[in-house]
């Protein structure tokens, strides 16, 4: 049944995309492709999520990541 929690995102996702590119004036043509980049991007992560909800989050790989130097330091 994930298809439908999939098609959940996908309506959420446009419906923020569409919310929020009527606030952009027409002239702001590099905000817009930040928009729909960073969109983008949270979908992907989203539906990531959604197939593999074991991947580690981003606090799991700073503290990987800083660990050995807080031994260093001690």
């Amino acid at each position: 049944m994930k298809i439908f929690e999939l098609i959940g995102i996908f309506i959420l996702v446009f419906l923020i995309l569409l919310l929020e590119w009527r606030k952009l004036y027409p002239n702001q043509k590099k905000e817009k492709r930040i928009l729909v980049t960073l969109t983008a991007i949270s979908l992907l992560v989203a539906i990531l999520l959604l197939y593999f909800p074991e991947i580690p989050g981003p606090t799991q790989m700073i503290s990987s990541l800083f660990f050995p130097l807080g031994r260093m330091l001690e």
